[in-house]
């Protein structure tokens, strides 16, 4: 290493010179959104929203005029109100705590030699501050701060998260002479080092060529322009429903207007007859009338008709349901993520930290009698205390124990798996079997193991590396006693065959061996044998049960990864992925050779795409979607931001780069699969909440308006009053909006089918609910306002007669509806028999229906001539209240005959 007084490292003053002419190391933030920006694009992205503004300035201007109702133009607005505000701070809040983690990322520190006071000083520096023509000390687990160049030392780095090869590059300083060519990237330079890439072995110094948005990972970050997004399934699904119904409000309200007109024309007995009479001033006065009230009742229809508690419900749950999953290290950024999460068809996935736990692990160990031993401490006594002379005597690991746990710096990841296997200090081996090294040999790749000659209570040296290397030159071994017995053609061929079924479960086996030569030509001669380890990145339990989970909810997981694919096939059978002959690993290259057509055919069956280059994740996305598909994808590198920004639903991992992070609507906090199948959990919860509620409110909606539509031809004139019908609209919208968005996510919902993207949100179960109960409340308030029987049941001495119903009576009928609609809830909330099923997941939804009663029945006593409505004695309370029961039995039978199947 070069001595620190040999290095021109600049001063402070020279680095400030140097920030002016070739910029900072900050790399420029993405343009961010303020709130009331984000607030008019959620207005204008939301076409229930919108068809809710048209109809709020139309009530408006019928209250301003007289004609209508402020009460009904303040809930409207309400609703708006909350449908934007809501989700728009949901996601403005999460993106701000976004920007704090990934302002965390500047407060890396870096080791830069810095000239003060005429000495050279190794300062830690944020990487922020890092300027071009710094030399900067990189150390294993050092993320590189900048492009540069070596000047001295050796390192390995990995560089996945620029290039996606996950095996580590070997980078030496740079001859005297060597040319730095900023514009040519090349990832295999020996002597360049880039921005983002990991050192995962050695030390060197590094002088600081490119900074900021000149460095290749700055150019990556860059060029990621925001692409034309796809809508997301639900905002499809909902655009379509939105269409439906404001036809459904205009058709019904022009009919019922027509209706209204005809009834008014033809059967007002306070019309004067007679040609002459008929067009009297008096008359065409009483028209003109009711021409203003028929075009009141027909906006009040369409208004009805529209559930402006939808989008409300939407943003409520959405942002509740968003803290929720940041409590289970799920970050929303978009708040789409999670609604489009739960119709995902196909997920691509990363292996390494995703699926696995992202750091090697001794799996098993083995004697060289045969037997394996998964744990340090299961190994016999004596054999125990040679492995672990072997281990901790032979490595450049270092291990230490700090206030009871074990750490371990320096070496690779196989020398540091191996500390963690035995789990102890490596000073306490040498104390404790007085050992020294007396010499020692370097791991490389072309012997492929390394050596250290001991002395002390062991006189032997210790050897490890590749078994295939080591085994032909043992002929003796130890046996569980660690006496030597020599070595029998019995013994390798069984050695032989569990390294090879340890290398077909994608394990890196690992030989351990001893010899009486010293280091040199004849070290490997005579040699006794040890035992093997085996050696992965083992797989994290709870992503073996997701993928299990995820595959019975439908998706389809694919794992995309720089492993090669015998290793990669291996993990995905152990994982669940494969499962069936039929599936299919391929590599990149493989998958190259096929054209677009061929590649969609082999999709279904695709479960492997070994390594893969960034590329191979854009292209998968493209054709997915092609398919039309619901797409996810995982990734953590910059070179990742493509396809991640790309899918419907990009998954960026917590430990992965800010530009991933930057590009996807999700961040896994805790790089875990199990919390992504948490996400599509949740969207799916999200997604039969609104069916649920879809089925409350369009019951409703059908049912007054046919009644709207029929009562004119029946004398009935409209036997719920426009503002009867504006406060059944604010109370049960907005109301039962909260009381179903509350639902709890079932893990049933995992059961079904992904919804297609072009899929209506409309299911048959729910036309049949919707038609049935529908039709139900239409002819049930229609038989009682005709049935002369009902009209008994309630007194007929009312201050208020209403088309020749007493006010008792069409209090009693305003309330029978509210409470039957009410109720109905209970049918609308689960698909099971019973109406209970999980309601103590939702406490709030048994609140919320208790509420809706008790201002129904308080508006009956201060309703007066507005409501229509007046105090109903105990006895008509109780026949309101059975008779409106009656839509319970109607909704479980309407379930026997049209049971829910997975849709």
């Amino acid at each position: 290493m070069l001595n620190r007084h040999e290095i021109n490292a600049l001063t402070d003053e020279q680095a400030e010179q140097s920030r002016k002419q070739f910029g900072s190391n900050a790399l420029t933030p993405p343009e961010q959104t303020s709130f009331w920006r984000e607030l008019w694009d959620t207005f204008r992205g939301d076409a229930l929203v919108r068809i809710l503004t048209v109809a709020l300035v139309i009530t408006i201007l019928f209250a301003i005029f007289g004609v209508g109702d402020w009460l009904e133009a303040v809930g409207i607005a309400i609703a708006v109100v909350l449908a934007t505000t809501v989700s728009t701070y949901s996601e403005y809040s999460n993106n701000q705590l976004f920007q704090k983690l990934q302002d965390e990322y500047s407060k890396i520190l870096c080791k830069a030699f810095r000239r003060r006071d005429g000495l050279v000083q190794v300062c830690d520096l944020q990487i922020d501050d890092i300027v071009t023509g710094d030399f900067v000390l990189l150390q294993a687990g050092d993320k590189v701060c900048a492009d540069g160049v070596l000047v001295d030392g050796d390192i390995k780095v990995n560089q996945a998260s620029l290039n996606g090869e996950s095996e580590e590059a070997s980078k030496t300083a740079a001859e005297a002479d060597y040319t730095y060519d900023a514009e040519q990237i090349d990832f295999l330079d020996k002597h360049k080092v880039y921005r983002g890439s990991v050192v995962t072995n050695g030390e060197a110094i590094m002088q600081v060529k490119c900074v900021g948005d000149k460095s290749q990972f700055g150019r990556l970050a860059q060029e990621l322009k925001e692409d034309e997004e796809r809508e997301s399934p639900l905002k499809v699904k909902l655009g379509k429903v939105a269409d439906t119904i404001s036809k459904f409000g205009y058709i019904g309200g022009t009919l019922i207007a027509i209706a209204f007109m005809i009834n008014c024309i033809f059967f007002n007995p306070t019309l004067l007859p007679g040609a002459t009479a008929y067009f009297s001033a008096a008359n065409v006065m009483q028209i003109l009338r009711d021409l203003v009230s028929s075009v009141t009742l027909a906006v009040v229809i369409i208004v009805v008709a529209v559930p402006e508690g939808l989008p409300m419900m939407i943003a409520l749950v959405s942002g509740l349901n968003m803290k929720k999953l940041l409590k289970d290290n799920i970050l929303i950024r978009k708040i789409d993520g999670a609604e489009t999460a739960g119709s995902l068809n196909i997920l691509f996935s990363d292996k390494t930290g995703t699926i696995t736990k992202g750091a090697l692990q001794v799996v098993s160990f083995t004697s060289p009698e045969g037997n394996d031993y998964q744990s340090f401490e299961s190994i016999p006594e004596q054999l125990r205390e040679m492995l672990l002379i072997n281990i901790c005597g032979n490595t450049n690991a270092i291990a230490l124990v700090q206030n009871g746990h074990l750490q371990v710096t320096g070496g690779n990841a196989t020398e540091r798996a191996l500390h963690e296997f035995v789990g102890v200090d490596g000073t306490l081996t040498y104390e404790t079997y007085k050992l020294e090294c007396s010499d020692s040999l370097m791991f490389n790749s072309s012997n492929k193991y390394s050596a250290s000659v001991l002395r002390g209570k062991l006189n032997r040296a210790i050897i490890k590396g590749a078994p295939e290397k080591l085994l032909g030159f043992c002929t003796a071994y130890y046996g569980e006693d660690l006496k030597p017995h020599p070595m029998t053609d019995e013994i390798r061929a069984r050695l032989e065959a569990r390294m090879s079924a340890l290398s077909e479960k994608a394990m890196r086996v690992l030989a351990f061996a001893t010899s009486e030569n010293g280091i040199g030509d004849s070290l490997l001669q005579d040699m006794t044998f040890v035992g093997l380890v085996g050696i992965r990145d083992e797989l994290r339990p709870e992503a073996v049960e997701a993928i299990h989970t995820a595959k019975k909810a439908g998706i389809q997981v694919v794992m995309v990864t720089g492993d090669k694919k015998e290793t990669a096939a291996a993990i995905a059978r152990d994982a669940g992925l494969i499962d069936s002959p039929d599936d299919v690993a391929m590599t990149s290259d493989d998958m190259a050779k096929l054209s677009d057509d061929e590649l969609k055919n082999v999709l279904p069956r695709l479960r492997v795409v070994a390594r893969a280059l960034p590329t191979d994740k854009s292209r998968l996305v493209r054709i997915s979607q092609e398919k039309n598909l619901v797409v996810g994808m995982t990734g953590d590198g910059v070179n990742d931001a493509p396809a991640l920004k790309k899918a419907d639903v990009g998954f960026a991992m917590g430990s992965g780069t800010e530009v991933s992070k930057e590009a996807a609507e999700i961040t896994i906090l805790d790089d875990n699969f199990n919390s992504l199948v948490k996400t599509v959990l949740y969207g799916r919860t999200i997604y039969n909440n609104i069916r649920k509620f879809i089925v409350f409110q369009l019951t409703i909606n059908i049912s007054a308006v046919l009644i709207a539509l029929i009562g004119p031809f029946i004398g009935m004139g409209t036997p719920l009053s426009v503002t009867q019908m504006l406060w059944v609209n604010i109370v049960m919208d907005t109301l039962a909006a909260l009381a179903l968005g509350g639902e709890p996510p079932l893990a049933r919902y995992m059961n079904e089918k992904p919804k297609r993207r072009d899929e209506s949100i409309i299911s048959k179960n729910m036309w049949s609910a919707l038609i049935v109960v529908g039709i139900y409340l239409t002819a049930a308030s229609l038989i009682f306002l005709q049935v002369p029987f009902f009209k008994t049941l309630f007194r007929e001495d009312g201050p208020m007669v209403y088309n020749g119903s007493d006010i008792y009576f069409m209090t009693g009928f305003f309330c029978f509806y509210v409470f039957s609609a009410m109720l109905n809830g209970f049918n609308a909330r689960t698909d099971k028999l019973n109406v209970f099923d999980n309601i103590s997941g939702n406490k709030m939804f048994l609140y919320i229906m208790g509420l809706i009663v008790a201002i129904q029945v308080l508006m009956t006593f201060i309703g007066g001539s507005i409501l229509r409505t007046a105090p109903l004695t105990l006895k008509e309370w109780g026949v309101v209240i059975l008779l409106s029961l009656i839509v319970l039995p109607v909704g479980t039978i309407r379930k026997l005959i049209f049971p829910a199947k997975a849709e």
